[in-house]
């Protein structure tokens, strides 16, 4: 049986990272909240008690889950990878056919992924669409909005920026 991995650039990665550890220095908070409605009397009425509690729940499933990921990441360098062929790290160039309006997307891990600053998921139908094409090559991806049409210009390998953490 094999494990899921879970592709993401390095960015991606420390990002993770960081959001466990911010996560992880809420746990006292929550507990100081828990105790304070804890102190409050009867439980089974206490409705700042159950939110707290609930709080604690989602974040420790939170952190169970980012902490899976980092266990089971495998990190991939776009600077160190080379080709003309999209793959996952590829910064992609391309003409919509329909708008002749040119777009340029990242590839990148589910985590990292964010349509408004051009990151694609690896998992999203236009990045596997691309997947394995090269320059020049005509796309035909279908979408939920129907088939769109994209030509490939150019495919290249560079450190990917990601999109400006929320909450920092």
């Amino acid at each position: 049986m094999s494990t899921k991995r879970f592709p993401m650039t390095p960015a991606g990665h420390a990002r993770l990272k960081r959001q466990i550890e911010r996560l992880k220095a809420e746990r006292p908070h929550i507990s100081a909240s828990i105790e304070e409605a804890r102190a409050h009397g009867d439980l089974k009425e206490n409705a700042e008690y159950h939110a707290a509690k609930e709080k604690q729940g989602m974040v420790e499933a939170r952190i169970r889950d980012m902490d899976t990921r980092i266990a089971l990441a495998q990190v991939v360098d776009p600077a160190s990878l080379s080709g003309s062929r999209v793959s996952f790290g590829a910064t992609v160039t391309l003409l919509d056919n329909d708008t002749d309006e040119e777009l340029t997307w990242a590839i990148v891990g589910e985590d990292e992924a964010d349509y408004r600053h051009g990151l694609l998921n690896y998992l999203s139908p236009i990045a596997r669409g691309l997947m394995g094409k090269e320059e020049d090559d005509e796309v035909k991806i279908p979408v939920d909005a129907g088939v769109r049409s994209f030509t490939i210009l150019k495919v290249r390998f560079q450190p990917i920026e990601l999109a400006p953490e929320l909450g920092s």
